[in-house]
């Protein structure tokens, strides 16, 4: 059966196990898919690519919640009435 490999860069688990910090580096800052008997078993993420992706859920997110709130009713106050 044929999977989707989402990355360029693919290394095997046994090329995990030999050397971790060139394997990762391999991916010059993008993901790195790891196959297991050539089916994508998960994705090395460098840790400044994770952060990036964590920041642009988050983004997306607020911007769920803000277009959410864009449609409520807007009542219009004083400050000397607070």
């Amino acid at each position: 059966m044929a999977s989707l490999v989402l990355t360029p860069i693919a290394a095997s688990v046994s090329e995990l196990k030999k050397n971790p910090m060139g394997t990762v580096a391999a991916g010059g800052g993008f993901p790195v898919a790891i196959l297991n008997h050539n089916e994508p078993a998960f994705y090395c993420v460098p840790a400044k690519a994770y952060e990036a992706m964590l920041e642009k859920l988050e983004e997306a997110e607020l911007n769920a919640i803000a277009d959410a709130r864009a449609n409520e009713r807007v009542v219009k106050v004083k400050l000397s009435e607070l």
